[in-house]
């Protein structure tokens, strides 16, 4: 069963590497929102939000990621405007040495981490990170 929907970025920074749909809030838009925007924006799926799982921040670049965990409610991912490709991944079969950005790897280590689970602390950067 395939476990996760990456986009291969479009835009720079990182063109041509994958991530997990992400972007930046809007005007008065809550984040549960932006996600969903995002996820529709850059692969044209279709999301239920469900917890959030991670928050990642970034202070170089002035940035707080936000992760949830969500569900596709439709099974076709097609490409959106801003990626080149959005495949659904079984875990075995994410190129890791290609993700775009640390917090990619993070969130895709730390939702693996909590697969299943009910209840859980809310995961934050690496030590050391």
């Amino acid at each position: 069963t395939p476990v996760d929907a990456a986009a291969k970025r479009s835009p720079n920074p990182r063109r041509g590497f994958w991530t997990l749909p992400a972007g930046y809030l809007e005007a008065r838009e809550t984040v549960m929102d932006g996600a969903r925007r995002e996820a529709l924006e850059e692969a044209c799926a279709e999301i239920a939000v469900g917890d959030l799982f991670a928050v990642y921040n970034i202070p170089r670049i002035s940035q707080d990621h936000l992760f949830f965990r969500a569900t596709l409610l439709r099974d076709a991912v097609p490409c959106g405007p801003e990626s080149l490709e959005v495949p659904l991944f079984r875990w075995d079969e994410i190129p890791e040495a290609e993700l775009a950005f640390p917090t990619t790897h993070w969130a895709l280590a730390h939702y693996r981490e909590i697969a299943g689970q009910a209840a859980f602390a809310v995961r934050t950067n690496p030590p050391g990170d």
